[in-house]
């Protein structure tokens, strides 16, 4: 099992008296239900609905840390600040402060156990087999983990979250989905219960009154480069107009590459999607959520 250089993640702290209840009424998850060094899976909307990010939450004695691609870590804190007004909230860049690193495998959870509760590192879990690590910069603890393991880099820890079902929101998706068509309620990224957020009446008429016709899949193509996100698919159903999105991609171990996808339903279903045009490499449709597969 590699470690993972997380460099390519910033991350943004949200102190002050008010941080909890600011952030409650910010992101799609129920903020204040967190306990103190737990983490949770956290979107935040446009009015409209559509994701502007996606990112672990992790609350700290002193307030909050969110993970999120560096390169939409500041644009994203800026919008954040707009909104503060009066509040007793303060939000930086906390990336100089930790290093990030993440496990994924088999053996991630008992490394992660080892890690746990010593003094300035935070082990957060982002599913039962990935877990993030961050710790001060130069940490000789981490440097210990470091020669027992292989190292790994970006790809490798964004094809463990593919194949997890977590998507990532960057720069050429966001406002791309509404947080169902990238599946993000399915891994807890969304409360229901919670008051209002951004976007909120749009999400819960999502939820509730259906039309969902797009959801995200697990798939693969054998294509000559790699498939961007935000780059289109198509299908035989939709002609020339796309059928749907590429949110996140990889480089498959047994060649080719694994991606996550947001398309039409039924093109899901008929699982003859294309990558980049009608005729373009065909995609194979690995999985996308029972509930969607169990009324072919």
């Amino acid at each position: 099992m590699p470690i993972a250089d997380l460099s390519h993640n910033a991350l943004i702290a949200i102190t002050g008296d008010d941080a909890t209840a600011f952030l409650h009424g910010q992101f799609t998850n129920d903020v204040e239900a967190l306990k103190a060094g737990g983490a949770q899976w956290n979107g935040w909307c446009s009015p409209k609905g559509r994701l502007l990010a996606t990112f672990p939450l992790v609350k700290r004695p002193d307030g909050y840390l969110a993970m999120l691609p560096a390169d939409i870590a500041p644009a994203i804190a800026k919008r954040l600040a707009m909104f503060v007004l009066r509040s007793k909230v303060k939000i930086r860049d906390a990336s100089a402060e930790y290093e990030r690193h993440g496990l994924a495998g088999p053996d991630a959870a008992a490394i992660a156990r080892e890690l746990e509760g010593q003094d300035g590192v935070v082990v957060t879990a982002l599913g039962s087999d990935l877990f993030v690590v961050l710790a001060p910069p130069n940490d000789p603890r981490i440097a210990a983990l470091k020669g027992r393991l292989p190292a790994a880099g970006a790809e490798a820890w964004q094809h463990a979250m593919i194949q997890a079902g977590i998507p990532t929101i960057v720069g050429a998706t966001q406002e791309a989905f509404v947080p169902q068509m990238a599946n993000f309620e399915l891994i807890g990224g969304v409360s229901f219960k919670k008051g209002c957020y951004p976007g909120q009446e749009i999400v819960a008429r999502t939820q509730y009154r259906g039309g969902l016709k797009r959801r995200m899949a697990l798939a693969h193509v054998d294509a000559a480069a790699a498939p961007a996100p935000g780059q289109s698919v198509y299908s035989a159903e939709f002609g020339e107009q796309s059928a749907g999105t590429v949110v996140n991609a990889a480089t498959a171990p047994g060649g080719g590459y694994d991606l996550l996808v947001v398309a039409q339903i039924e093109s899901l279903r008929q699982g003859n999607l294309r990558l980049g045009s009608p005729d373009g490499a065909p995609i194979t449709i690995r999985a996308y959520p029972a509930s969607e597969a169990a009324q072919q």
